[in-house]
């Protein structure tokens, strides 16, 4: 059975008419976030502004829009302009023994955080972890040298001033009904993204007129207890495959597994999922296939025939020239 969170996010998406019980909820959500937003914009209470560039990668919808793995490429593209990048993210689900925590490679899931970690041991960047944005700034920039920072999510923590916001779409599922929390999937009212500095669109075939366009793209297949690297043609087409996602979007995942012409049994779990061997002890025996951001959780007890799929995320050609120039022109404030 659906859990409350599925369905109402599956209400959200399509529309269900008894969401219109919640219009007075969603009244006082919609001017809650209005001031907090007005009084960030009017320069009000405690906020802090870091010494170097800071970029928001956020959204303004709940479920998944991609944003780890653009983040990914971020790190990257900069790193290959010879910058010094570091991350900051709230830690969901982390359980650190003090705030703020430095993330290391090495460390748990429940200590770190799923994509925390994810991003760590991908790219190897200075991670640090707090609720409190500001702090975990102020914290990694004593750690480091930096020349830029990446702020993973945020776009609503109003404590923390930013440089450019960039702003994830699913291009699919699009903003839903475009109502606010809880009568929607909006964390912000639609006209907030007019303030944004660019939108990008995930699954996009093409830049739409008000953003930019990138995909997923599956890279290769990597074992879990092994860390054995394999080609996606490791999986034959019709390839039975038990199919785990604990991801804000798991049917993304599942629907990428349909195009590589593999035959997967889906399991979906909620965002963030705390896993156990019992918990994926499927039946029949095929090859267990999972997302990056759950293998993290699952290493300790993984089986010899359990695998994670590999994505990276390609933005649009015109997206880079842009962001290029953004890069540009931030960097040449600091000079």
């Amino acid at each position: 059975m659906a859990s409350l969170s599925e369905r109402l996010l599956s209400a959200w998406y399509a529309g269900h008419p008894a969401l219109t019980l919640l219009r007075p909820l969603e009244l006082l959500y919609r001017q809650v976030v209005r001031r907090k937003r007005a009084r960030f914009l009017a320069g009000e209470g405690d906020i802090y502004r870091a010494p170097v560039p800071l970029l928001v990668v956020g959204n303004i919808t709940v479920g998944g829009t991609g944003k780890t793995p653009l983040i990914l490429w971020l790190i990257e593209h900069c790193q290959r302009h010879g910058l010094k990048v570091g991350v900051v993210s709230r830690g969901y689900g982390a359980a650190p023994p003090q705030l703020p925590w430095r993330v290391q490679a090495d460390q748990a899931a429940s200590v770190a955080g799923d994509e925390p970690l994810l991003i760590v041991q991908r790219s190897g960047v200075p991670l640090m972890i707090d609720p409190d944005r500001g702090r975990a700034v102020r914290a990694l920039l004593e750690a480091e040298s930096l020349d830029l920072i990446l702020s993973d999510d945020g776009l609503q923590h109003y404590r923390l001033a930013r440089d450019l916001e960039l702003v994830l779409i699913d291009a699919t599922r699009g903003l839903g009904n475009r109502r606010c929390l809880p009568a929607g999937p909006l964390r912000e009212p639609v006209e907030r993204l007019q303030s944004v500095d660019a939108l990008l669109y995930n699954g996009a075939v093409s830049d739409p007129e008000d953003g930019y366009a990138f995909s997923l793209r599956p890279r290769v297949l990597v074992n879990l207890r092994s860390g054995e690297q394999r080609p996606l043609t490791h999986f034959p087409p019709q390839q039975h495959l038990h199919a785990v996602a604990g991801i804000g979007n798991p049917q993304r995942f599942f629907n990428t597994l349909e195009a590589l012409n593999w035959r997967a049994i889906p399991h979906a779990f909620a965002d963030h999922a705390q896993y156990s061997p019992e918990l994926l002890d499927f039946s029949p025996e095929h090859p267990v296939l999972m997302t990056e951001k759950d293998a993290v959780k699952c290493r300790a007890f993984a089986a010899e025939n359990w695998w994670y799929l590999a994505v990276d995320a390609e933005p649009s050609v015109a997206f880079i020239t842009w962001f290029d120039a953004q890069l540009a022109r931030l960097l040449s404030r600091t000079e």
